[in-house]
Order: structure tokens, then sequence, then C-alpha cells
């Protein structure tokens, strides 16, 4: 087995753990839907600092994480990173908490194909056909949702919106994955501390030693920051086309856990938006196959 081989095979199980994660997250995240979102956030942030931390002493980067410390710029924008990744965990447990995991499931479906289209907006990257169709699948997608369902998928779209600007934002930082995780959870640790200092005072914290809450908040920092790891050095050893393909793992877990074991109900018009979007991705999976392969096949 060559060596790219070996690399790329280990980068496969590395990406398909983390994508399995995330997928299964809702059942973490349902198992203490008593808590509040915001509290449960607090404690995503506060014991994702040392599993972080740990990984980057293991890897003996921790030069690099302490230098970031010294760039004003570089500070500012994770600081930005940070707070548009807490949205996003924000929405994303609270629609898990409130019955509506679908609809997270939705945003992070629409996440891609908006990616493209900052791209597009952001980069003046060109789309091919195949990805305008994909988008105008999407926008049709959410017409429908809105015109005919009666219902605007605001939720959806916020998830997709934030996490597609938070990976925008972190491929123009010059910091690697893993340090600029750890920037971002120590950057955002004293305000999560301050309120969770601040329930503990109103006698309102779940963090509560000897209980099964104390455990499951505290397993909230791995179950952040291992799957976001393990997708960082996966993504390093694929192709663009591979992970392309597999993040709709994630979102298809997520779907078939609010249908089946949460059992959400879905109405018709939202199975139509969810078909469209299924069609878009194929679209768009084909478009990235095809750019991998015609890189691929130009001389050297």
């Amino acid at each position: 087995m060559s060596e790219d081989t070996s690399s790329s095979r280990t980068g496969f199980f590395m990406a398909s753990a983390a994508y399995l994660l995330w997928g299964l997250l809702p059942l973490y995240m349902k198992a203490i839907d008593h808590v509040p979102p915001a509290e449960i956030v607090a404690h995503r942030i506060l014991w994702s600092v040392p599993v972080a931390a740990v990984v980057l002493m293991f890897l003996g980067r921790t030069r690099d994480f302490f230098s970031s410390l010294t760039n004003p710029r570089l500070l500012g924008m994770m600081a930005l990173t940070a707070s548009i990744i807490t949205l996003n965990w924000g929405v994303y447990v609270w629609a898990v908490v409130n019955n509506i995991a679908s609809e997270a499931s939705l945003g992070y479906y629409i996440n891609p194909l908006l990616s493209i289209t900052l791209a597009f907006v952001l980069l003046r990257e060109k789309l091919q056909p195949l990805q305008w169709a994909a988008v105008g699948l999407a926008c049709l997608a959410v017409a429908l949702l809105t015109v005919l369902g009666g219902t605007f998928p605001g939720l959806a779209l916020i998830m997709a919106f934030s996490f597609a600007i938070y990976g925008y934002l972190r491929k123009t930082v010059p910091i690697g994955p893993t340090q600029g995780f750890l920037l971002e959870v120590v950057m955002l640790a004293p305000f999560a501390l301050a309120y969770v200092f601040w329930l503990s005072m109103q006698g309102e914290s779940h963090l509560i030693p000897g209980t099964a809450d104390f455990w499951w908040l505290v397993g909230c920092g791995p179950v952040t920051a291992i799957p976001l790891i393990l997708f960082a050095f996966g993504a390093k050893a694929l192709r663009l086309a591979t992970i392309g393909i597999m993040q709709y793992i994630a979102p298809t877990l997520i779907f078939l856990c609010a249908v089946f074991v949460f059992d959400e109900e879905v109405t018709g018009w939202k199975y139509v938006a969810f078909a469209l979007i299924w069609t878009a991705l194929a679209l768009y999976s084909v478009s990235l196959l095809r750019r991998e392969t015609s890189h691929e096949g130009r001389p050297r």
C-alpha cells in the first residue's frame, strides 16, 4: 500500500467518524433537553478548552497557538468567527431541544449550496451550470416552504448562513484548524464561565457534582471538540469532491433521528423541499467530481 493510499484511507476513516459523531449529536443533546440551550452551549465551550489543549500539546503545536496571541488582527478575526460559531451552536441546540431537529438538518443541507454562492459573490469564482441549477433548486425549496408550506425556514437559513460565513472566514485566517479552534473557545470561555457562575449564584445551574447532569454537561466538551479535530485531520488527506459528498452524512443522520427517533412531524411540503435539496446536492456533487477529474487530467 502506497503512502498516499494509506493517508487517504486514514483520512477517510477520520472524516467518516467526524460526520457520524455530528450526525448522532442530537441523541446526546436530547438526553439533556431539560437544560436551557444557553447553558448547554456554555458547557460546550468550557469543556472544549481542555480537550483541544491536550490535543495541541500532543501534536506539539502550542508555539503556533501562543504566537497567535500577539497578533491583534488575527485575534479580531478569531473573535468574529468565535461569535458566529456560538450562534450556530446555540440555534442547533435550541432546534434539538424544541423538537425541530429536522430544521437543523435542512440548514446543514443548504450550507454547501450557500457556500458556493458566497464564493461566487465574494471571491468572484465562476459557477458551473450544474452549480447554478443546484442553487436554483435550493432557492425553489425555500420559496415552496415559505409560500405553500406557510413556514419561512428562518432557523435553517440562520444555521446555513452562519456556518457558511464561518467556513469562509476560517479559510482566510492564517492559523491551523486545531490552534484556531482552541483560540476560539479560549476567547469564549470567560463569557461562558461568567454565565455558568451566574446560574450557580441564582441556584439554576445543572452542573451539580454527583448527578447525571454533571457528567452530561462535562461531556459536552469532548462531543464538541473531538469531531472537529477528527475532521480537520481527515480533510487534509482527502479530495475536495470526497469531502463534498461525505458532508451529507451528518444532516442525513440528523434528519433520520428527527423523524424516526424523536417522532417529529414533517409536513408534505417539507418532504418536497427536502427532495429538491437532495436533487440540488446531487447536482452539486456531480459538479465537484467533474471539476476534480478535469484538474487531475491537466498536465503538471
